[in-house]
């Protein structure tokens, strides 16, 4: 295996796991919407799964430009 495939199929990993985060937020979302809190418990749960979102979008990122530099240098 070459360098470059490791390239490809380490960025396809890093997209996958910010994948499977962006998931948990969206069903994290849902759980809390539907538990109908007052709109300060629902900001301050909502501040710390948007950290999470804005991280899963960032890791996903990476790793589809992962990917594309593994198969342009391949």
């Amino acid at each position: 295996m070459e360098i470059f495939d490791m390239l490809v199929w380490g960025g396809a990993a890093l997209t996958l796991l910010g994948l499977a985060a962006l998931l948990w937020c969206i069903v994290t979302v849902i759980r809390i919407r539907r538990a109908r809190l007052d709109e300060n418990a629902f900001r301050a749960r909502m501040q710390g799964i948007l950290a999470v979102n804005m991280g899963a979008l960032v890791i996903s990122a990476l790793g589809l430009m992962t990917v594309v530099l593994g198969i342009m240098l391949g």
